[in-house]
């Protein structure tokens, strides 16, 4: 799905404009631990944001099945946190109407981001 690619290609290139133009203007991000961000507006934000924080964020995209608007993908994610790196297994669900996608989630193991995050909390 062309919009899939492209949404996946916007996010390896860190920009929340492109992002922002393929999102719903009511889409929905879930994260790992179900933790939800509704509307486009604050998701370009939120994308702003995180790839302030990690700059050399990346996904890559192994396995892909597609039916009726909705995209499940599988692969990996990684990028560097103050200065460390690192690498998960990582899957997503994207729902696509009408060339924009209106949910975007993703089903990983982000305990490697939250350690480095909780170093950086316990040293301030």
């Amino acid at each position: 799905m062309e919009t899939f690619e492209q949404f996946v290609a916007a996010i390896n290139s860190h920009d929340p404009e492109a992002l922002g133009r393929l999102m719903a203007a009511d889409h929905v991000f879930v994260d790992g631990l179900g933790n939800r961000v509704q509307g486009s507006l604050a998701m370009k934000a939120g994308w702003a944001n995180y790839f302030a924080l990690c700059p050399d964020y990346w996904l890559r995209v192994d396995t892909r099945l597609e039916s009726n608007g909705t995209v499940l993908a599988a692969g990996e994610a990684g990028g560097t946190i103050d200065r460390q790196a690192w690498r998960i297994p990582a899957a997503w669900k994207a729902m696509i109407l009408d060339g924009k996608v209106t949910e975007w989630r993703v089903f990983a193991d982000n305990k490697p981001v939250y350690d480095i995050l909780g170093k950086r909390l316990g040293s301030s």
